[in-house]
Formats: C-alpha cells, sequence, structure tokens
C-alpha cells in the first residue's frame, strides 16, 4: 500500500490535503494512509490556540476546525502524533489516543496501531531531561512552565515502549533520535543547517530516548520532523545473537509544511491484502498497557522506571502469548478501533469570535470508554482526583523545593539522562523558542488572533514527483555507496512538490477553579516557523 508523510502540518489541513488531492489527479496515486509526525495543531477554537506554546502574535486558528466541525472531512485516514506546538489541551483529553476529528486519529502520548496489517507506533513530544521522569500532571489552564512541560516526553511512555517484542513496521517521533545523522549523508546535512554542527560533532543533537527506543525496537521505517530539513539515513542494527536475522532501519525526516517546500514523501509498504481498511488495536500493545497500568503516575516527582538492579522487585512487564491472547478474547478478535469521535469544545466561529475565552481541563468520552473496556487509569480523571484531594497543583514549585522533592522521591536511583536537549538546536532560525527567562510577551494578556475565515490559496507551488536527489541519498560518511543501494531498495522513492500550479468546572464530555497565577513571559526569539515566505538562509 502506498503511505504518505508529512512533517510539521502546523495546521495547514487544507493544504495537506489539497497536495494530496493534486497527486492523484496530476499522477494517478492514492495514498492508503497519510502519517504526520507532530505539530499538527488540532486547534479547535481560541481556547486551544491559548494552549499552545508559542508568542501570541503565532497563534493562527488555521484550518482544523472545519474537520472538527463536520464542514469537511480527511480525504485520506491520517494518523498522527504530537509535537511541540500544539493544543495540548485539546491532545490531553486523549492520552491513550482516539478521534480529534472524523477520520484524523492521534496516538496518544504513546501508542501503537494496525492498518491493514502494518504496525504502526508513534510517542509523542520532545525530550528535556528535567521533565523526563515525571508523571503527566500538567492540566489547562496551564502556566508558562506547564504550557511546555505538556508536551514533554515522560519515562513511562518510552518504558512502555520497550516492553514490545513483536517487529514493528513504521514508528514516528517528533524528534530525532540522537546519533542518527551518523548514519546518513552528515556532510549535506550540516551544509544546509550549518548551526546543527556543533550539537552533531559533540553528539548531542536529538532525543536520547528516541535513540534508545530506535535500538530496541529496530522498526523497519522510523519517520521523524521537528528540525525543518529533510534527511534520510540507514541504520544497520546489530544483532543479540547468531540466530538472530540482521534488522536495518530506513529512518527519514520531513521538512515543514509551506509552499515550495519538500514536505511529503510517499512510501510503498507491504501490507496483508486480506485485512480490511479498518484502524485497528493493536493486542500486544493493549496487553502492555494493562501491565504498566499500575505505574501511572500524575504528580511532579522524579522516578525511575523499574530496572533489574536489586532496587526492585519486577523489571519486566512485557507480556505473554497468553495476555495478548486474552485481550483478543476480551475484544471478541474485533480489533477495530471504534468511530466514537465526539465533540468536547465550542468550534471556532469566524463571525463570533472569542478572543478570551479560557481553556478548561476536559474527559473525552473516547477515553472514559478505552479505559472502562480494558481496565486503564482514565490519567485525567485521575489528575482532578489529586487536584481535589490537594495532593498536585497546575503550577511547578520553586527550584528549591523541586530539587528537595527530587533528592527525596529516588536520590538513590539518578536519571537516565543527564543532558537537557530538546533535540533542536538552540540557534535554529527555523524554529520559534521560548524564553526561560522569560522576555516581551505575556501569556496572561495576549491576544488570539485567528486567521481569516478564507485562507490563502495552498495550490500555488508544488514541484512533480521525483526520485530522492542524490544530495540526500542515506549513507554514513564512510560508506556512501553501499547505502545508497540500500536506498533504492528501501521504497522511498517519491515526494511531492508541484510548481506554479494554479463554566470553568471539569465537565465529562474540565475545570480549574484557579486563574492564571504564576504565569510568566515567553520571548520570541524568531519568526521563521510561522512566516508563509520563508526560505532557509543558509541554503
Amino acid at each position: 500500500m502506498k503511505v504518505a508523510v508529512a512533517g510539521c502540518c502546523h495546521g495547514a489541513l487544507d493544504k495537506m490535503y489539497e497536495t494530496l488531492e493534486l497527486l492523484q489527479r496530476r499522477h494517478n496515486v492514492r495514498p492508503d494512509l497519510l502519517l504526520c509526525c507532530g505539530d499538527f495543531q488540532a486547534v479547535r477554537n481560541e481556547a486551544d490556540l491559548r494552549c499552545m506554546a508559542v508568542p501570541a502574535k503565532y497563534r493562527h486558528m488555521q484550518t482544523f476546525y472545519r474537520y472538527y466541525s463536520g464542514e469537511k472531512k480527511a480525504p485520506v485516514l491520517t494518523v498522527f502524533i504530537g509535537g511541540n506546538h500544539e493544543a495540548s489541551n485539546h491532545l490531553q483529553e486523549l492520552p491513550y489516543g482516539g478521534w480529534v476529528a472524523p477520520n484524523i486519529y492521534y496516538l496518544g502520548y504513546a501508542g501503537v496501531v494496525r492498518f491493514r496489517g502494518v504496525r504502526i507506533g508513534g510517542i509523542s513530544g520532545i525530550f528535556k531531561s528535567h521533565d523526563y521522569r515525571k508523571g503527566h500532571f500538567e492540566c489547562p489552564p496551564y502556566n508558562q512552565q506547564t504550557i511546555r512541560s505538556a508536551y514533554h516526553v515522560r519515562n513511562i511512555e518510552v518504558f512502555k515502549l520497550k516492553q514490545l517484542k513483536r517487529p514493528i513496521d513504521i514508528f514516528m517521533s517528533h524528534d530525532w533520535p540522537r546519533s542518527i545523522y551518523h548514519y546518513g549523508n552528515k556532510k549535506q546535512l550540516l551544509k544546509m543547517k550549518s548551526f546543527f554542527r556543533q550539537e552533531v560533532e559533540s553528539n548531542t543533537l536529538g532525543s536520547p530516548a528516541a535513540s534508545e527506543l530506535l535500538q530496541h525496537l529496530k522498526p523497519t521505517y522510523w519517520f521523524s520532523a521537528h528540525l525543518h530539513v529533510k534527511f534520510a539515513a540507514f541504520m544497520q542494527h546489530q544483532t543479540n545473537s547468531k540466530e538472530e536475522l540482521p534488522k536495518a532501519t530506513k529512518f527519514l525526516a520531513l521538512d515543514k509544511c509551506l509552499p515550495h517546500r519538500d514536505f511529503l514523501q510517499i512510501i510503498d509498504i507491504e501490507h496483508d491484502p486480506s485485512a480490511g481498511d479498518s484502524l485497528e488495536y493493536d493486542a500486544e500493545w493493549i496487553a502492555v498497557l494493562k501491565a504498566t497500568n499500575s505505574l501511572v503516575n500524575v504528580t511532579q516527582s522524579s522516578w525511575n522506571m523499574p530496572e533489574k538492579n536489586g532496587l526492585h522487585a519486577k523489571w519486566d512487564y512485557s507480556v505473554t502469548e497468553e495476555a495478548i491472547k486474552e485481550v483478543l478474547e476480551e475484544l471478541n478478535h474485533n480489533l477495530k478501533i471504534p468511530c466514537n469521535f465526539t465533540l468536547t469544545a465550542a468550534c471556532y466561529d469566524p463571525s463570533k469570535p472569542q478572543k478570551h475565552v479560557e481553556p478548561v481541563h476536559t474527559i473525552n468520552p473516547q477515553t472514559t470508554e478505552f479505559c472502562a473496556q480494558f481496565g486503564l487509569t482514565d490519567i485525567n480523571d485521575r489528575i482532578q482526583q489529586a487536584k481535589e484531594e490537594g495532593s498536585v497543583r497546575g503550577e511547578y514549585e520553586e527550584e528549591e523545593e523541586e530539587e528537595e522533592m527530587d533528592s527525596t522521591g529516588s536520590a538513590e536511583e539518578p536519571s537516565e539522562y543527564n543532558t537537557d536537549n530538546s533535540g533542536l538546536s538552540s540557534i535554529n532560525p527555523d524554529e520559534i523558542m521560548l524564553d526561560e527567562e522569560g522576555g516581551d510577551e505575556d501569556l496572561s494578556t495576549c491576544s488570539v488572533d485567528p486567521s481569516p475565515d478564507h485562507p490563502p490559496d495552498f495550490s500555488a507551488s508544488f514541484s512533480d514527483i521525483r526520485i530522492m536527489p542524490d544530495s540526500m541519498a542515506v549513507s554514513s560518511d564512510d560508506a556512501m555507496d553501499s547505502t545508497n543501494e540500500e536506498l533504492e531498495k528501501s521504497g522511498v522513492s517519491k515526494q511531492v512538490e508541484e510548481k506554479n500550479l494554479n463554566e470553568r468546572p471539569l465537565k465529562r464530555i474540565g475545570g480549574n477553579e484557579n486563574g492564571n497565577s504564576g504565569i510568566k513571559k515567553i520571548k520570541r526569539r524568531n519568526q521563521a516557523i510561522y512566516a508563509a515566505e520563508d526560505e532557509d538562509k543558509t541554503e
């Protein structure tokens, strides 16, 4: 089957789907599935815009709300993960995944699903070491810290994914796995993005957690975005035993979704022709969720996952074939994910703007149903309970208090990672960065500036499908020729780029009685990510 893969969408759904329709019309290529590697921006209304960690002047409604309201429907099944520019309050409603609109499915904090027999996994967010060992404690309305920590990867999600034993066909992460640049045309990467050089040479660019998952899962394909540059690599994995067959991962990072940009990739994937066209649960993943349910944490306390170090009675939470069989029997061998999308917030109305509406903490019926079916903890319900009991607050402790908490929480177990890197160069001119020390814009008073009801015509400029340029052929610096040959076999072949074409309380369907206390400021370091005319200055 044909799978389309997109990088950072930034809410431009109309543009993405128009490009796919153009592809079909001009080249008779119709993807069966669209994957998006984060920064999807499922923004339903002005309150959602306030939950995006970007300066106010870059908060634009874009076009997702039309798909949420039912005005439009995605023409192809779309599966996405979260990035670092998201309506975090919306995605937080679906920690285990779910439909954000008809035919558009979010994988959750981490998740695995199946489509036509192809096993697809992913992890949302970006890596930050200072939040990695915390629980999912955040809830709207966010302050300056929690609006960012809400999308930071947590160790429990990585731990769950590491319990998987069965092969993964496709895996998605927003930020790149650390070190992956050593397995591709690093020289060309640094020519296009010279400001990555220091981090590449010091091997600090990218996520160490994603790198750990890459080495453990060894998927056939790994797709990422975040750095706004196209890059391919081919990683041959080491085998653990003589009996184990060699495995390799074809890595591809996608550019952001802008005119004149090469932001879509079409890949041919082997699938099960006897499988149906519905998105399905993955039985092993459901069994892992059940096995690790007792590890759910909704506090700010830092803690490490169980490991074989003498400190834990149990450290292996992988599941048996019997446990997987039990999941299948619970579902009567019907793994189809129910089409149970539900509106949980008012949809943006261009004729009636509501610039000062506050976000509320909402429990989504999809999550309630999913947790009840499989006996799982509803994370948002647990957060609300904890808040009511006074054990969780929606804002950070002062730095001194947090250090004390860490020392008492798990002082005997240091963090797995001693770096603090989100996978993005601090001087990347293609990205908006948020200043920890404050800046010139205040979240508590920022205005919401939705885009006009009629977005720009995106049929403007995309080039014809073509073979991936030699400049981005996958290889290590020492073995260009051999891995270029692997790329030709990989099926990563086509690119799309057409040119010159013409109530505050919690609701069960929210709330936080607190205001926006503790809100600080954010600073815009650059603008390129949301400028439609953006061109890389380094090229």
